[in-house]
């Protein structure tokens, strides 16, 4: 097994799912004992991180939690934490727990390990499908005003492809809200996403595909509101010595700078301060309209940070659908170290 990614051969990409369903396909594992399942493909680990994408970690925890609960019962709000960096050279078991089986409320932990080692653990609460009385308490943060829906970048979409890229959902960000501001917690950034293609599963899958797409781009706002160089150090090889996709990632790379503001300075010659390392701890998401969303159409989601120090940084989102519905609230704590000049070095004379 030493050598594989997945326990089981992964099956033909089916045509009429999504891709995020594709991605997120589970194997029960049935044989060995109840409720422990393994992906079924790959999992995508991103360029430069330190291991595999956590939102896929998160969502197939979810949606193997999901298969154990009445199908009257909707996840309500799950709290992770990542453990290890996972390997995406090394298959993934999810062991679902039973903790309580209530009449309102039903909960669940998941542990996912490879090795043997847990690398997330999560503890999610299901409620039963309109169990909240007749007369409920309601209120909702409301979609900010004036935002027009994305413009697809036909360029960066071009070159997402030609770098074999196969992100299951898509997102546009747009500029951060009071960037001149001195006070970082004053600032939000902002962005639109949603799955590629049509969810062809019910109400569960999409609520796995949210759980995917909300860990993208979440500690970074940290990063953002800071203004830190977050992109390494520019490449100092010739044009004649690049290969056509040097080129291509170079170009794709320009236009992600160009994404974050960084237009007129693509090469920190204003010597920001640069990250270190930023990793994410922990995850927490509530779902607050579990079953009126689509997560194929476009959702704004709106971050900020309320503080950083010590090495981390607290992060906060708010979901919407584009007709100004909150599905979901997030929050995650991170590491976001600066990084820092190596000591020099003492003289053996």
């Amino acid at each position: 097994m030493a050598d594989r990614r997945t326990l089981v051969k992964p099956p033909p990409i089916d045509p009429s799912k999504s891709d995020i369903e594709n991605v997120l396909e589970l194997r029960e594992l049935s044989a060995i004992a109840p409720d422990i399942f393994t992906n079924a493909r790959p999992l995508w680990h991103p360029p430069g991180a330190r291991g595999i994408y956590g939102g896929a970690v998160i969502a197939q925890c979810l949606a193997a939690a999901q298969k154990t609960v009445p199908s009257n019962f909707t996840i309500h709000s799950m709290h992770c934490y990542f453990v290890l960096a996972g390997d995406s050279e090394t298959p993934v078991m999810y062991y679902v727990e039973h903790v309580r089986e209530g009449k309102s409320f039903a909960t669940r932990t998941v542990q996912a390990r490879q090795r043997g080692k847990c690398i997330f653990t999560t503890t999610m609460s299901f409620v039963r499908e309109n169990s909240g009385g007749t007369k409920p308490v309601s209120h909702a943060v409301h979609l900010p005003e004036n935002i027009k829906l994305p413009i697809q970048d036909a360029e960066m979409e071009e070159l997402e492809k030609k770098l074999g890229g196969n992100s299951p959902f898509t997102s546009y960000r747009i500029e951060i809200l009071n960037s001149g501001s001195k006070s970082p917690h004053e600032k939000r950034t902002r962005q639109w996403i949603k799955a590629r293609g049509s969810i062809s599963g019910g109400y569960q899958e999409h609520l796995s595909a949210l759980a995917y797409m909300s860990d993208s781009y979440f500690i970074g706002t940290v990063s953002r509101i800071h203004d830190l160089w977050r992109f390494g150090a520019p490449t100092n090889l010739k044009e004649e010595t690049e290969t056509d996709e040097m080129k291509i990632r170079k170009r794709y790379v320009e236009k992600l700078k160009e994404q974050e503001g960084y237009a007129e300075d693509l090469h920190n010659k204003e010597k920001r301060p640069e990250i270190g390392m930023m990793v994410s701890l922990d995850h927490s998401i509530y779902f607050h309209e579990p079953r009126r969303f689509r997560a194929d159409e476009w959702m704004f989601s709106e971050m900020s940070s309320p503080w950083s120090g010590d090495g981390r940084g607290v992060v906060t989102q708010h979901m919407f659908t584009k007709d100004g519905t909150l599905v979901a609230t997030c929050f995650q704590e991170g590491v976001v170290r600066l990084k820092e000049e190596p000591l020099p070095t003492k003289s053996n004379l």
